[in-house]
């Protein structure tokens, strides 16, 4: 009986994610209308946000009761799902053309911020100092940001209001907040059930981290990446996963640290095997989209191959 509850809670888990990812999605792409913002901007800052908050709190909660492996194994593995396994899927579906202007910064900060982490991790621990550095990495990208859109406003000497009507931003706003909220909790409940199914099956901390809290904390990022393919709003995407990714590596890491007594302990294994998969998919990831401005449908297949791969060396 058990066993059918936790079944039972993680599929309304599932359901409340893809329910709250496309009416998030929804009120985004009207604010990015109405407001005139590109779509590219408003997936790495508004959406990025919010669908990072799942991997936030079980890293900070984990980090807190004394499990910074699974802290950094949650946010480290949400990193490599984002790009192997949601760009990849997505690429499949639908090639993903990539449009924003200011990608290659974007997408070079993303990855300078993975290699300042394993800098910090490459003696074991990332001290409470290292947290706040990282804490504060995060300004750079949201200046840069804010000079991506002025640049946008730029290239659009008029833009065509349209009239905004009260209903319209009653229910946008509706749409807005409780899709953010079933997103949250559903990845909520989607993390305690996979957890228990975990402990049943007897999977090691580390794996469990790695895997299903990985999987499970970026769903919201699969969700809202997959609507916004299937939408046709391909930059949504690609922002979000960057814009996601730049989260983990500071804003989560971050905070994860200082929630954490004694900083961050870092295992041979996140940097032998977690930090190299990351790096790997990120070049792919980076460099396809600057060389070819678009990821492809081999690329795709390349990346959840490495996916693939990767897990099965976990297991």
């Amino acid at each position: 009986m058990g066993g059918l509850l936790t079944l039972s809670l993680f599929i309304i888990g599932l359901i409340m994610i893809v329910k709250g990812g496309d009416w998030f999605l929804d009120a985004t792409i009207w604010i990015a209308e109405k407001t005139g913002i590109s779509f590219g901007i408003i997936g790495a800052t508004v959406v990025s946000v919010a669908t990072t908050l799942p991997e936030l709190f079980v890293s900070t909660l984990s980090s807190k009761e004394g499990f910074t492996d699974m802290a950094v194994g949650n946010a480290l593995g949400s990193y490599i799902c984002n790009i192997a396994f949601i760009i990849g899927i997505c690429s499949l579906i639908k090639p993903i053309k990539v449009k924003e202007y200011f990608f290659g910064i974007k997408g070079a900060m993303m990855f300078g911020y993975l290699s300042i982490f394993y800098y910090f991790a490459s003696d074991g621990m990332i001290s409470h100092n290292e947290g706040r550095i990282l804490l504060f990495l995060i300004i750079l990208f949201i200046f840069i940001n804010i000079f991506d859109h002025k640049n946008e406003n730029g290239k659009r000497k008029k833009v065509h209001k349209k009239s905004i009507k009260k209903e319209e931003v009653f229910i946008n706003s509706g749409k807005f907040a409780l899709g953010a909220i079933l997103i949250i909790y559903g990845a909520h409940i989607l993390v305690d059930t996979g957890v228990e199914i975990a402990n049943f099956l007897r999977i090691p901390k580390q794996v469990v981290s790695l895997t299903l809290l990985a999987v499970g904390t970026s769903l919201p990022e699969l969700v809202t990446a997959l609507a916004a393919t299937i939408k046709g709003k391909q930059n949504i995407s690609v922002g979000n996963i960057v814009g996601a990714n730049i989260f983990n590596m500071t804003i989560v890491m971050g905070i994860s640290t200082l929630a954490s007594s004694k900083g961050l302990i870092i295992s041979r294994q996140t940097l032998t095997l977690d930090v190299p998969m990351a790096t790997i998919v990120s070049l792919i990831f980076i460099l396809t989209g600057i060389v070819f401005e678009k990821i492809g449908r081999p690329i795709g297949i390349l990346l959840l191959a490495l996916y693939g791969g990767y897990l099965c060396i976990l297991f």
